[in-house]
């Protein structure tokens, strides 16, 4: 499961300090450094229990204009600060199942009984209200090639709430959590590392009855403007069969020649597909080998 932290004795601290501390720090929560400085400055803003809403009424009377600039995450979320050092902090809100809310838009707005791991590491502390409970079960990254349906060999941990100032530190391709809402609205803050190698690396959603990874869905705005593209103009032909056949990125390989499959005809369908199955990533044969199959 994430890494238990014991929050560290800390003064209260205001969200400019944290957000100016951290961008003259940075952020690696790979590095137990890193990790420390965060933990301090995350249960100093923890402390701090008037600042979040001064936050949101501030953002209310300015008709929501920072939020909507800036925010690229669901209504859900509430971003504090986002720093051009590659992290950002947010509050994330979580309805209960009595909520309104909760009855407008249904569990899969907030994640709710949706079992996935994360490809970057981040820090969470609860802020207010006894937290979401989550199911959380653990995974060794090295031993999974990321193909559809492979199998996960999942070792459950435990259910816990992340409660009013527990702090834990989600580990990429390690931790899985299958989400609950909390008794009654809940609130956690996070740091969250943005490095530019994140959307390149695989999220999985997770099918906890078989213990099998259920879909990637991690996908970049180019990847989806390439699939489209084909369709629009034979120029993009060219810059798929480059990304198909060198593209560093396993994923973009797939994807790329998943377009080209879409547009080719006949027997050509099938021959794109088949130069796929060569491909030196076992996710890229394996996607074109069920391309195939259908």
């Amino acid at each position: 499961m994430p890494r238990l932290i014991d929050p560290p004795a800390a003064c209260e601290y205001d969200l400019e300090e944290v957000a100016a501390r951290l961008d003259e720090s940075g952020v690696d929560l790979s590095d137990e450094a890193s990790v420390a400085r965060c933990a301090g400055l995350l249960a100093g803003l923890q402390r701090n229990r008037s600042f979040l809403a001064d936050r949101i009424i501030a953002e209310l009377k300015a008709s929501y204009a920072g939020q909507l600039a800036a925010n690229r995450y669901s209504a859900q979320v509430f971003l504090l600060h986002r720093s051009p050092r590659g992290h950002f902090l947010r509050a994330n809100l979580w309805p209960a199942a009595t909520d309104a809310v909760y009855a407008a838009s249904g569990p899969a707005a907030f994640a709710y009984g949706l079992p996935h791991d994360h490809n970057f590491h981040f820090l969470t502390t609860g802020y207010w209200g006894p937290g979401y409970v989550s199911d959380y079960y653990e995974y060794d990254a090295e031993a999974v090639d990321g193909r559809a349906e492979e199998s996960l060999n999942l070792h459950f941990v435990e259910r816990s709430s992340l409660s009013e100032g527990k702090m834990m530190l989600y580990r990429a391709h390690r931790d899985i959590h299958s989400q609950l809402p909390p008794e009654r609205l809940s609130v956690s803050l996070n740091i969250m590392d943005e490095g530019e190698h994140i959307p390149w690396r695989d999220q999985y959603i997770v099918d906890l009855e078989r213990g099998t990874i259920a879909r990637r869905p991690t996908l970049t705005p180019g990847e989806m403007l390439l699939r489209c593209a084909v369709h629009l103009t034979d120029n993009a032909k060219d810059i798929a069969e480059h990304f198909a056949k060198a593209h560093p990125v396993p994923r973009v390989r797939a994807n790329a020649i998943a377009a080209l499959a879409a547009v080719a005809e006949g027997d050509g369908r099938a021959a794109v597909l088949e130069r796929g199955v060569g491909d030196v990533d076992a996710r890229v044969r394996d996607d074109c080998l069920r391309r195939l199959a259908t």
